[in-house]
């Protein structure tokens, strides 16, 4: 089985049962097992909804510094809006220390969510702090929006896939991400302009801390790289037909790190290709309702293998860690 295999994931979106499920949940179950890094074809997105984003993407962000900043990020726990160059680091995550990424983000969270207290009250925040949209490319909404409704219904049909690879009922998850706090972000890499720092990286080395991610890329000069077990690095290649999924912290704790969420990062283009390096990412990350209590699953517990984290709710994990990140 190659380490970052293609899957199907068709039956899961037709809602079909028997045998065909069956077999994709057994392929998850083997690379979650792994590496944690997966493909999927047969995913219902179509590519227009990909190229209208991406053609919108890539003005926003060769719009003027000034535009940019006008959706700047309100404040650092708040994962809205744009973040500039040497803006992020996401080494932090994983608490180490390196130069800031060298990239632009410009992020969205849920939108067209009842006005009422689940989704206005304290705990609710920043989970549901309202979206930022650019005045000079008035087009990216609607792109944003359109991609996040397809994406959103291939990560659920995924989470049915989790649940019956992890031997649990199919809607297992259903009600915990039925609100769910997903996240919307489009990442240019610029060709860079002068030499990185030491340890400076495009991304720096992290895992993602949500349910899943899932991505699409235009580029793999200077791109996606996955560490596997044994401390390696294996580049992650393109495929416009295909996404690339992840599996993140927050299932590696539903699964008591029987599966694990995979370092990950993004590295610098070689010297000789800086030309033909500039690169967009647009990475969806699947995270539960913000009061989903995440909690070892009673198929991945055991008296000889006890939970080793304790229940906590999705709120919690995740913002005070992702405010690390901020410059």
């Amino acid at each position: 089985m190659p380490e970052i295999p293609l899957i199907d994931i068709g039956p899961l979106l037709r809602g079909a049962t028997g045998d065909s499920v069956q077999a994709v949940a057994r392929e998850l179950r083997r690379t979650c097992e792994g590496t944690g890094f997966f493909s999927v074809i047969g995913h219902g997105v179509p590519k227009s909804a990909i190229s209208d984003l991406s053609r919108n993407a890539y003005a926003f962000f060769d719009s003027s510094l000034e535009e940019k900043k006008r959706v700047a990020r309100p404040r650092p726990e708040q994962n809205r809006g744009f973040i500039g160059s040497g803006g992020e680091t996401l080494a932090r995550l994983g608490g180490r220390e390196t130069p800031p990424d060298i990239k632009e983000v410009f992020t969205i969270g849920p939108f067209d969510f009842a006005a009422d207290d689940y989704h206005s009250c304290t705990s609710a925040y920043p989970s549901f702090a309202p979206n930022l949209w650019p005045a000079c490319i008035p087009e990216l909404e609607p792109a944003m929006k359109t991609y996040w409704t397809f994406v959103e219904h291939l990560a659920k049909a995924i989470a049915r896939g989790f649940a019956i690879a992890l031997d649990l009922d199919p809607r297992y998850f259903d009600p915990l991400i039925d609100r769910n706090t997903s996240q919307l972000r489009i990442i240019y890499y610029p060709p860079p302009g002068a030499a990185p720092e030491p340890g400076q990286l495009r991304a720096g080395e992290h895992t993602d801390l949500g349910m899943m991610t899932i991505l699409t890329n235009d580029n793999d000069i200077g791109g996606l790289q996955v560490r596997r077990r044994d401390g390696d690095w294996i580049d992650v290649p393109v495929n416009d037909d295909a996404f690339v999924v992840n599996i993140g912290d927050l299932m590696m704790r539903w699964t008591n790190d029987r599966w694990e969420s995979t370092p990950h990062r993004v590295i610098n283009p070689p010297d000789t290709r800086i030309a033909q390096s500039r690169r967009l990412s647009i990475a969806y990350f699947f995270i539960p309702n913000y009061d989903t209590k995440v909690a070892c699953v009673e198929t991945c517990r055991s008296a000889d293998r006890p939970a080793k984290y304790k229940p906590i709710s999705v709120t919690a994990y995740r913002t005070e860690r992702f405010a690390r990140t901020a410059q």
